[in-house]
C-alpha cells in the first residue's frame, strides 16, 4: 500500500525552474547556453520549458557551465519524474472506482485472493496487483478485448459477469504457477484414464487428491477454485505456459456432476489441443458448440456410455440392486447411471438418492 501511505508532496517543480533562474543569474541566453553545451537549441529549449527531461549526459554538461554538480540535476529530475509518475498512478486509481466496485471484492478477500480492506483506493491497488495490470484499461484490453489468448484468456466481453469470471480465471492462473508438472504427454494421459475411471467408481474419501496426483504424472494440472457469486462457472480447461490446466468449482456438489465435468474437460485436452479454451457453464463468444458436443460425448463414453445405457434400458424395471449390478459391470459409479436415467426422465429424481455422493472441496487449500 506504499502508493497511498508514504509521503506524497503536493507539488514538485521541474528542474527547469532552477535552471532558468541560474541562467538569469548568469546573464546567459538560451541560445548561448545551447552553444556552450553542444546540444541543439530546440533540445535545450524543451528542457527549459519543462517539456523534456534532463538526462545524465546533460547534467554533466550543465555542471561545467553552471558550476552546479551533476548529481544535483540528476536528483532533481528523478524527484520530479517520480512525482509525475505518482500523479499518473493516483489518477489511474481514482478513475477506476466504478471498475473496482464491479468485483465481488469481499468474497475474493474471504478466499484470501486479495487483502481485506474497506477503502476503495486500496481495493483498486490490490486488484491491479492481483491481475498484474497497471490500470483498469489494461484489464479491459486483456479480458474484454484480447483475442490473442495471451496466458489463455478468452474475451469475456459478452458474458454476464466478466469481472467475477476474470477474478476466478486469474486465481486459476496463480494456482497453476504454484504447481510443478512434467511436460504434457498425451499418450500417458490417455493411458491413465481407466485408472481415473476406477477412482470415480470407487469414490474414496481422498478421490480428489488421487485424481490430481494421477493427472500430474501426465503433465495435466487439476485443481479446485471456489466460484464467485453470480458467476455460474463449473470448470475451465486452458493451456497456461504450454501446460494443460483443468480448473474446477464442484459447483453442483455431487459426484455424478463432478466426474462428468472432469471427463468433459479431459476431452477438450485430448481432442482439441492448446488453442481451445473451455468455460463450462458460461456463454462466451469463443465457445464452439461442435467442440463442446465432442467433449460431452467423450465424457459420456468414460462415465456411462450410450452402449451401456442401451443395455440398462433393456430392462423393463430398474431397482437399486440393478443399478449396483450394472455399475460394477461397467466399472462406474451408480450415481452416473442414476444421474443419466433421471436426466432422461426414465426414473424420477426422488429415486436413487442414496447413490449420489455429496462433494465439498472447500476444505482444500486454494
Amino acid at each position: 500500500m506504499a502508493d497511498l501511505n508514504e509521503y506524497f508532496p503536493q507539488e514538485v517543480l521541474h528542474p527547469c525552474e532552477t535552471l532558468n533562474e541560474k541562467l538569469e543569474e548568469m546573464g546567459m541566453s538560451r541560445k548561448e547556453f545551447a552553444l556552450r553545451t553542444g546540444k541543439p537549441e530546440k533540445t535545450i529549449i524543451a528542457v527549459l520549458k519543462g517539456e523534456s527531461s534532463i538526462t545524465s549526459e546533460m547534467a554533466i554538461l550543465f555542471e561545467n557551465i553552471t558550476r552546479i554538480p551533476a548529481h544535483f540535476w540528476i536528483n532533481k529530475q528523478a524527484r520530479y519524474s517520480e512525482y509525475k509518475a505518482r500523479l499518473k498512478r493516483r489518477f489511474a486509481v481514482n478513475s477506476a472506482e466504478e471498475w473496482t466496485k464491479s468485483f465481488p471484492y469481499p468474497e475474493m478477500a474471504k478466499n484470501e485472493w486479495v487483502p481485506k480492506t474497506r477503502r476503495l483506493e486500496e481495493k483498486t491497488i490490490n486488484l491491479f496487483e492481483y491481475f498484474g495490470v497497471s490500470t483498469h484499461e489494461a484489464w479491459e484490453n486483456l479480458y474484454m478485448k484480447s483475442k490473442l489468448k495471451i496466458a489463455a484468456y478468452a474475451s469475456l466481453a459478452y458474458t454476464l459477469e466478466p469481472h467475477a469470471i476474470s477474478a476466478w480465471l486469474r486465481q486459476g492462473e496463480l494456482q497453476a504457477e504454484q504447481i510443478a508438472a512434467p511436460e504434457y504427454n498425451k499418450k500417458e494421459f490417455q493411458k491413465i484414464l481407466p485408472q481415473i475411471k476406477t477412482i470415480m467408481a470407487d469414490h474414496p474419501h481422498n478421490f480428489f487428491t488421487q485424481l490430481q496426483q494421477l493427472c500430474l504424472t501426465a503433465g495435466v494440472k487439476v485443481f479446485y477454485t471456489p466460484r464467485m457469486p453470480k458467476a455460474p462457472i463449473s470448470s475451465s480447461t486452458r493451456w497456461i505456459k504450454g501446460t494443460p490446466v483443468i480448473q474446477l468449482t464442484a459447483r453442483y456438489r455431487q459426484n455424478d456432476r463432478f466426474w462428468f465435468t472432469f471427463f468433459h474437460e479431459a476431452g477438450h485436452i485430448i481432442l482439441h489441443g492448446k488453442k481451445y479454451i473451455s468455460l463450462e457453464g458460461i456463454d462466451f463468444s469463443e465457445a464452439d458448440p461442435v467442440k463442446e458436443q465432442e467433449a460431452h460425448a467423450f465424457a459420456e463414453e468414460w462415465t456411462f456410455s450410450k452402449q451401456e445405457e442401451e443395455e440398462v434400458l433393456l430392462q423393463h424395471t430398474i431397482d437399486a440392486d440393478d443399478v449396483t449390478k450394472f455399475a460394477k459391470k461397467f466399472n462406474t459409479h451408480p450415481a452416473m447411471i442414476i444421474g443419466r436415467l433421471q436426466h432422461m426422465g426414465v426414473i424420477p429424481f426422488s429415486v436413487g438418492k442414496q447413490f449420489i455422493e455429496p462433494i465439498d472441496l472447500s476444505n482444500l487449500e486454494h
